[in-house]
């Protein structure tokens, strides 16, 4: 449905150049939202998805063991968006202090990004709300160690940015400015808790990400910050019991018409075109989650009884099986650490794995040798390797 403009433009003067930045107009939309036909449709069945999703719990044994490596994927594939080059096997040999080769601050831009959603989840569950201050707490979290740690984590821009384009000039988009950042902000802390009405999660959750990303309130991590207020939004309404819906996949599959939709909602006021993108993503997303859950659980039991065959052993062996479920990425000494098993013992017993290919060492090193659970790895992996060209749109 075409409306108007979703805002008003400013003429600004920034980096020696005027220009019209764009200052949207607060949610919900006025006039409201058409939520009938195939878009009814299309939201219910996102909204089906996402429930078999929160169900998704009842598959596995531990929703921690998917939700570990799950959050990580999501983490690398929203910082590939944003330029990074780390691919989720370079975190996960971060976090065990084996980075290999890929620049530093790569894989730590991805590691503050899983510290940025644990801390909004965790504040969460605590009771605090969904709000400006704890969006603020994210970003801090999220630039403080690395790239952009330089760049006010936790503090609203104090300046004038944009969107594609070497200068403000030939900019693809203006952002508000500075001055304005506080009162647009302001309404979107509003529109979180529900004034001045009602809004179903999912589309809170949709026009809340549109309108953070107009806003573009931060001088850097926009991008991330706005992905991770969707799921965030989602949990904070209760539609999710676990942090198990990231669209960033989705979104760098489609990201022509993903920048293209929100560019087309500021100019037309196009809401319902956004939300059928939106609800498509989540019903993809969803399915695709519990689809990778069934195939873990099947791996995990097919393993396990393959493990047992083993004879004398085995009983080490299915401890270090079980470990490894839970940390897919593992050396000697943190395997000994997290079974109590001898290091001899772990060690025997991770090369019983590696006959069986169910582990591979990934360092070539007779000594200080790092694990994997391969074909976890390889059911996670999807989308997660650098391809060739560009992704990045200016932050």
């Amino acid at each position: 449905m075409r409306r108007r403009t979703t805002g008003e433009y400013v003429t600004v003067s920034t980096a020696g150049e005027r220009v019209r930045a764009f200052v949207p107009y607060p949610l919900p939309p006025d006039p409201p939202l058409h939520l009938e036909g195939d878009l009814r449709d299309a939201l219910d069945g996102a909204l089906l998805a996402l429930g078999r999703l929160d169900s998704v719990s009842s598959l596995l044994p531990e929703p921690d063991l998917f939700l570990y490596s799950y959050v990580r994927k999501e983490a690398v594939l929203s910082s590939q968006i944003e330029g990074t080059q780390s691919s989720l096997s370079d975190l996960l040999l971060f976090e065990i202090q084996e980075s290999p080769g890929w620049p530093t601050d790569d894989v730590t831009e991805v590691s503050q990004y899983v510290a940025a959603l644990e801390h909004g989840l965790k504040r969460l569950r605590g009771g605090f709300p969904l709000s400006n201050r704890l969006i603020r707490e994210i970003h801090a979290v999220l630039l403080s160690r690395g790239r952009g740690a330089e760049k006010a984590p936790g503090g609203f821009r104090r300046s004038q940015n944009w969107i594609g384009g070497t200068r403000p000039g030939n900019a693809t988009f203006v952002p508000a400015p500075h001055d304005r950042v506080p009162a647009c902000m302001g309404a979107l802390d509003r529109f979180l808790h529900d004034r001045p009405q009602r809004t179903p999660a999912l589309v809170k959750a949709a026009l809340a990400h549109v309108q953070f990303e107009t806003i573009h309130p931060f001088l850097d991590g926009n991008g991330r910050v706005g992905r991770l207020l969707i799921t965030l939004v989602l949990s904070a309404e209760g539609v999710l019991r676990e942090p198990l819906l990231y669209l960033s996949l989705h979104f760098k599959r489609h990201r022509k018409t993903y920048y293209s939709l929100l560019d087309q909602v500021r100019a037309t006021g196009d809401w319902e075109r956004w939300l059928a993108f939106f609800a498509e993503a989540v019903t993809e997303t969803a399915q695709g989650a519990v689809e990778t859950a069934r195939t873990l659980v099947d791996l995990f039991r097919v393993d396990r009884a393959r493990v047992q065959g083993l004879g004398r052993g085995a009983a080490s062996a299915l401890q270090v099986h079980e470990a490894l479920q839970a940390r897919p990425v593992t050396s000697i000494a943190l395997m000994s650490k997290s079974t109590r098993l001898s290091v001899p013992t772990a060690t025997s017993a991770l090369e019983r794995l590696l006959e069986l290919d169910i582990v591979r060492e990934m360092t070539g090193r007779r000594r200080n040798r790092v694990y994997a659970y391969r074909k976890y790895l390889e059911a996670l992996n999807e989308e997660t390797e650098i391809r060739s060209g560009n992704l990045r749109r200016p932050n």
